[in-house]
């Protein structure tokens, strides 16, 4: 019988993976916290026309990459591949936007892309959408937060900032007009993609890839000089604020982000520790979205983050904490006609620390084999009871990790032992 096998470009995570995620969500989820983020949960299947009304019908998500079908009452429906606009239909959904709100929220997203180093069918975010402030003083704070995070993880040196400011949508209708006109007069020289983006998404050209079409634009205009007086004002105080709270960033005039909604500003975290698959962080303004999705006007921003890519950024720069190797503490080993013995102290060690990460050994085995496993647990030490420690009340500890002398106590003074 042929085996069967994980769909391609969606990964198991083994326990051997499973530290270093647990390590970056509490990292995440505990920096959310610190600055007043509330997790929200949805769904990962959404009405198809979400994510069409919301990222836009013309963009390569959309349009290549989505996992949509329909269900069996005939409805299109659509396995998430962000989380912006179920995050914003919930808002609306269920009246949380009278009031500003900060919002976190985190699990799997799904494109039907071609899967490769860092980048996935089955990929995880942490995402952040914030509704209701309209100052560049909410865009200062979410990138002052993950400039922070990036000194916690140690990656600070190898990330960059990348920003740009997009302006209105009648600032970017003229400046839509000004590239067209100079692409156009170019048409020849633009790559494949390129030529078809010229009719629909213009600006998505921008973040072309294509070597010649990267040469041409070096000549075209500049989307900043098209800004709106209000726009510029923003993004000018948003630059004063960064500067001011320390945080370096370079403008990037032809960042321009995949998704129609972004408007004002734009930004990505990138790093050349990746190889193609640089961009760690990235988000912006999406203020006419909620509008757009059938609320009231309402002012948006926020980001998206790959938890595959920045945990492959940690082991690739070797900064992962070395106690992650370690998931117990401590390893009990039951030898000979023990087991309730065992078990029940362990129990009451598990009552007394609380903290404590121990791992009592099942199925049996000789002393010498479960000594084995001890030390392959990378436990601290083993706690070993055999038939004359559980007649006495007593519990021998090995350390397994110095050369400290084992030592047996009674198993009422283990747990300040172990507490010391």
């Amino acid at each position: 019988m042929k085996q069967l096998r994980a769909i391609r470009g969606m990964n198991d995570l083994l326990p051997g993976q499973s530290p270093a995620w647990q390590y970056v969500e509490s990292a995440l989820s505990e920096l959310f916290a610190r600055y007043g983020y509330s997790e929200i949960r949805t769904p990962l299947l959404e009405a198809t026309q979400l994510f069409s009304r919301a990222v836009g019908e013309s963009t390569d998500i959309v349009e290549k990459e989505m996992y949509t079908f329909d269900d069996k009452s005939g409805d299109s429906v659509t396995l998430r591949p962000e989380g912006t606009a179920g995050t914003v239909r919930a808002a609306i959904q269920n009246n949380l936007l009278t009031s500003p709100q900060r919002l976190w929220y985190t699990g799997p997203m799904f494109r039907y892309e071609r899967p490769q180093k860092g980048r996935l069918r089955q990929f995880h975010q942490f995402g952040v959408e914030v509704f209701g402030i309209d100052g560049p003083d909410i865009d200062a704070e979410i990138l002052v937060m993950t400039a922070r995070l990036w000194r916690q993880l140690g990656v600070s040196d190898q990330v960059k900032l990348q920003l740009n400011s997009l302006g209105s949508s009648a600032s970017r209708a003229a400046y839509r007009e000004a590239l067209v006109e100079y692409l156009t007069a170019h048409r020849e020289r633009l790559d494949e993609d390129s030529q078809r983006r010229l009719e629909r998404n213009p600006l998505r050209i921008l973040d072309s890839k294509n070597a010649q079409t990267q040469e041409l634009l070096a000549d075209a205009p500049c989307l900043l000089d098209f800004l709106d007086s209000e726009s510029a004002a923003h993004f000018a105080s948003l630059r004063e604020m960064l500067d001011a709270a320390g945080v370096a960033y370079e403008i990037n005039t032809r960042l321009v982000r995949g998704l129609d909604y972004y408007g004002k500003t734009v930004f990505e975290w990138v790093t050349d520790s990746l190889g193609a698959q640089g961009t760690v962080c990235a988000g912006g303004r999406y203020d006419s979205l909620v509008e757009q999705m059938g609320g009231k006007p309402t002012p948006a921003v926020g980001f998206g983050l790959g938890v595959e890519r920045l945990v492959l950024l940690l082991e690739t720069l070797d900064v992962l904490p070395d106690t992650l190797e370690q998931q117990v503490d401590a390893y009990l080993v039951a030898v000979g006609e023990v087991q309730s013995s065992a078990l029940a102290a362990a129990e009451r060690l598990r009552d007394e620390l609380p903290w404590l990460r121990l791992q009592t050994h099942c199925g049996g085995g000789s002393f010498k084999s479960q000594m084995k496993k001890a030390d392959r647990s990378n436990a601290d030490f083993a706690l070993i009871i055999g038939e004359d420690e559980a007649a006495a009340g007593q519990v021998t500890v090995k350390y397994l990790r110095s050369d400290e002398p084992q030592q047996t106590v009674a198993l009422a003074e283990l747990p300040a032992l172990l507490q010391s």
